[in-house]
């Protein structure tokens, strides 16, 4: 690729990123465009792929081709290698070359086992919190430059933005469906007590205390017995 064929690929993968929407998209979607438009813009890289936290540890949450997961499980076993490094410290890290490199062995072995003969990794980090590591693999040795390097830098800034912001949206959807969730249960809940209170002629506290027994007897949530009392309500002629 000339060197306006890559910076154009730059261009056009950092203005994707700086736009991306994350609304309608998961996380998982949205981790999986950002390596792939951090592959299409440091171009000598052959995958991509990013660490993060999954199920309690570190793990290569996607990837761009099936060796990646593979070559980095070696790092997470021994719990040592660039990409944990990069997401540790903050830093990029860069493997010049796996057959010469002696920082990890493990990990080096693995990248070699398929093809990959260099790596960088750069941080996901926004206001001082790091969310993992994007990484990148090339076929040969010194396969980033420092031009590259600084891509890769950039791009990862950008990234980190994206995937922080993806967090907060769902984290906020996630929040409001839970209280919209309570509200409409209470709406059932309290509906539910007029039905009782106009049936036994008793008190609002009397009616809770009915549902409460009613709920415990089922074995039941308070909401679905309170629910079914409203849908039992409603089809009475």
């Amino acid at each position: 690729m000339s060197g306006s064929d890559a910076a154009a690929s730059f261009d056009q993968s950092v203005a994707a990123v700086s736009q991306f929407f994350v609304g309608g998209r998961s996380i998982l979607e949205t981790l999986n465009r950002l390596a792939e438009l951090g592959a299409e813009a440091v171009t000598s890289a052959r995958y991509s792929g990013i660490t993060m936290m999954k199920d309690g540890r570190a793990a290569t949450g996607v990837f761009t081709d099936t060796d990646v997961p593979e070559i980095d499980q070696a790092q997470y076993d021994v719990g040592a290698g660039p990409c944990l490094q990069a997401w540790r410290t903050g830093e990029i890290v860069r493997i010049d070359s796996t057959a010469t490199d002696t920082r990890w062995p493990a990990f080096c072995a693995a990248c070699r086992s398929h093809g990959i003969s260099s790596t960088l990794s750069v941080p996901l980090e926004v206001d001082g919190e790091r969310n993992g590591a994007l990484n990148f693999y090339a076929e040969h040795e010194d396969g980033f430059s420092a031009e590259q390097l600084a891509t890769a830098r950039l791009f990862g800034a950008q990234a980190a933005v994206v995937l922080a912001n993806a967090d907060a949206y769902w984290t906020a959807r996630a929040r409001s469906e839970q209280l919209e969730q309570a509200l409409e249960s209470r709406s059932e809940i309290e509906q539910a007590k007029g039905i009782i209170i106009g049936a036994l002629r008793c008190t609002p506290d009397e009616a809770f205390d009915t549902l409460v027994r009613q709920s415990q007897q089922q074995n039941r949530k308070l909401r679905d017995v309170a629910a079914e009392i409203v849908r039992n309500a409603s089809r009475r002629p």
